[in-house]
């Protein structure tokens, strides 16, 4: 990823997210301001993040786009004070190829984007002119409209499918596929049961590309599940982020560093002497 480098399998790699957001679902914006998001990144990292992950658009079921100047007001300012202060990588949490461009030019190692490409056909060509990393996500229709009954008549062969030919656009375009991640989008245009096919079926996504990304932090299935508010949600998340390290996933994506890295440390060392 550029300047960076992240080895995949000597352990689960763990991306901390920093919500820029003032309506997060899942912090309620506790890191909005630019003093406060420096603050959570250092600490993620401290705490064992692999790479940081800032992003400065809600993508929760139902919300609407941010404007392109209010979502580059809000992380271009957080990453480049953050990559004065922190030594791992960070990625940039967007669907715009501009915000992504400014990011990389602040200090960005990677875009982690919704759409895989989908949304803003000039992704691609910013990726492969500056060699960052890429995370292709699944998604069914937009983050407004996609929790609306999603129907799918084979789930995984959808998903492998988006996903495959996101990749392939981006190979064509001059990235690497060892510059790629893909993420089964748990969430983005899912009902519970898709959620949990996914998660127990993410190894089936390794040939796709490099490695596999799983986000399933604090999100409303482990509500369902548990019937709990987002604020009381870790011991799902920790389950969640357990059951998918086990079944296959590379990097996980999680709000509660701390607590998922001991989760892993011992998932990873029950993995190497099963």
């Amino acid at each position: 990823m550029r300047d960076h480098k992240l080895t995949l399998g000597t352990h689960t790699l763990v991306m901390g997210v920093v919500n820029v957001t003032p309506d997060s679902f899942s912090d309620s914006g506790e890191a909005f301001k630019l003093d406060a998001a420096v603050e959570r990144g250092i600490n993620l990292t401290a705490a064992g993040a692999d790479i940081l992950d800032i992003g400065g658009e809600s993508t929760r079921p139902g919300s609407d786009p941010v404007p392109l100047e209010e979502e580059l007001s809000r992380v271009i300012p957080v990453i480049a004070a953050l990559s004065r202060k922190v030594d791992i990588p960070i990625s940039v949490d967007t669907y715009k190829s501009e915000v992504a461009r400014r990011a990389i030019d602040a200090g960005a190692s990677m875009v982690n984007d919704i759409s895989a490409g989908n949304f803003d056909p000039e992704m691609a060509g910013i990726v492969a002119e500056t060699g960052v990393g890429a995370v292709l996500m699944h998604i069914k229709g937009t983050p407004r409209d996609m929790q609306q009954n999603p129907v799918y008549n084979d789930l995984l062969d959808e998903v492998i499918s988006y996903l495959t030919r996101a990749v392939e656009k981006f190979e064509t375009g001059g990235v690497s596929r060892d510059r790629i991640l893909v993420d089964p989008g748990i969430g983005f245009g899912k009902l519970l049961v898709h959620n949990l096919e996914l998660i127990r079926r993410i190894g089936e996504l390794h040939n796709i590309a490099c490695g596999v990304l799983l986000g399933t932090s604090r999100k409303s299935f482990i509500g369902l599940l548990t019937e709990k508010p987002v604020q009381d949600r870790l011991s799902g998340t920790i389950a969640s982020i357990v059951a998918g390290a086990m079944f296959g996933a590379d990097m996980v994506r999680v709000h509660d560093v701390e607590q998922v890295v001991d989760a892993l440390k011992v998932v990873d060392s029950i993995s190497i002497y099963a």
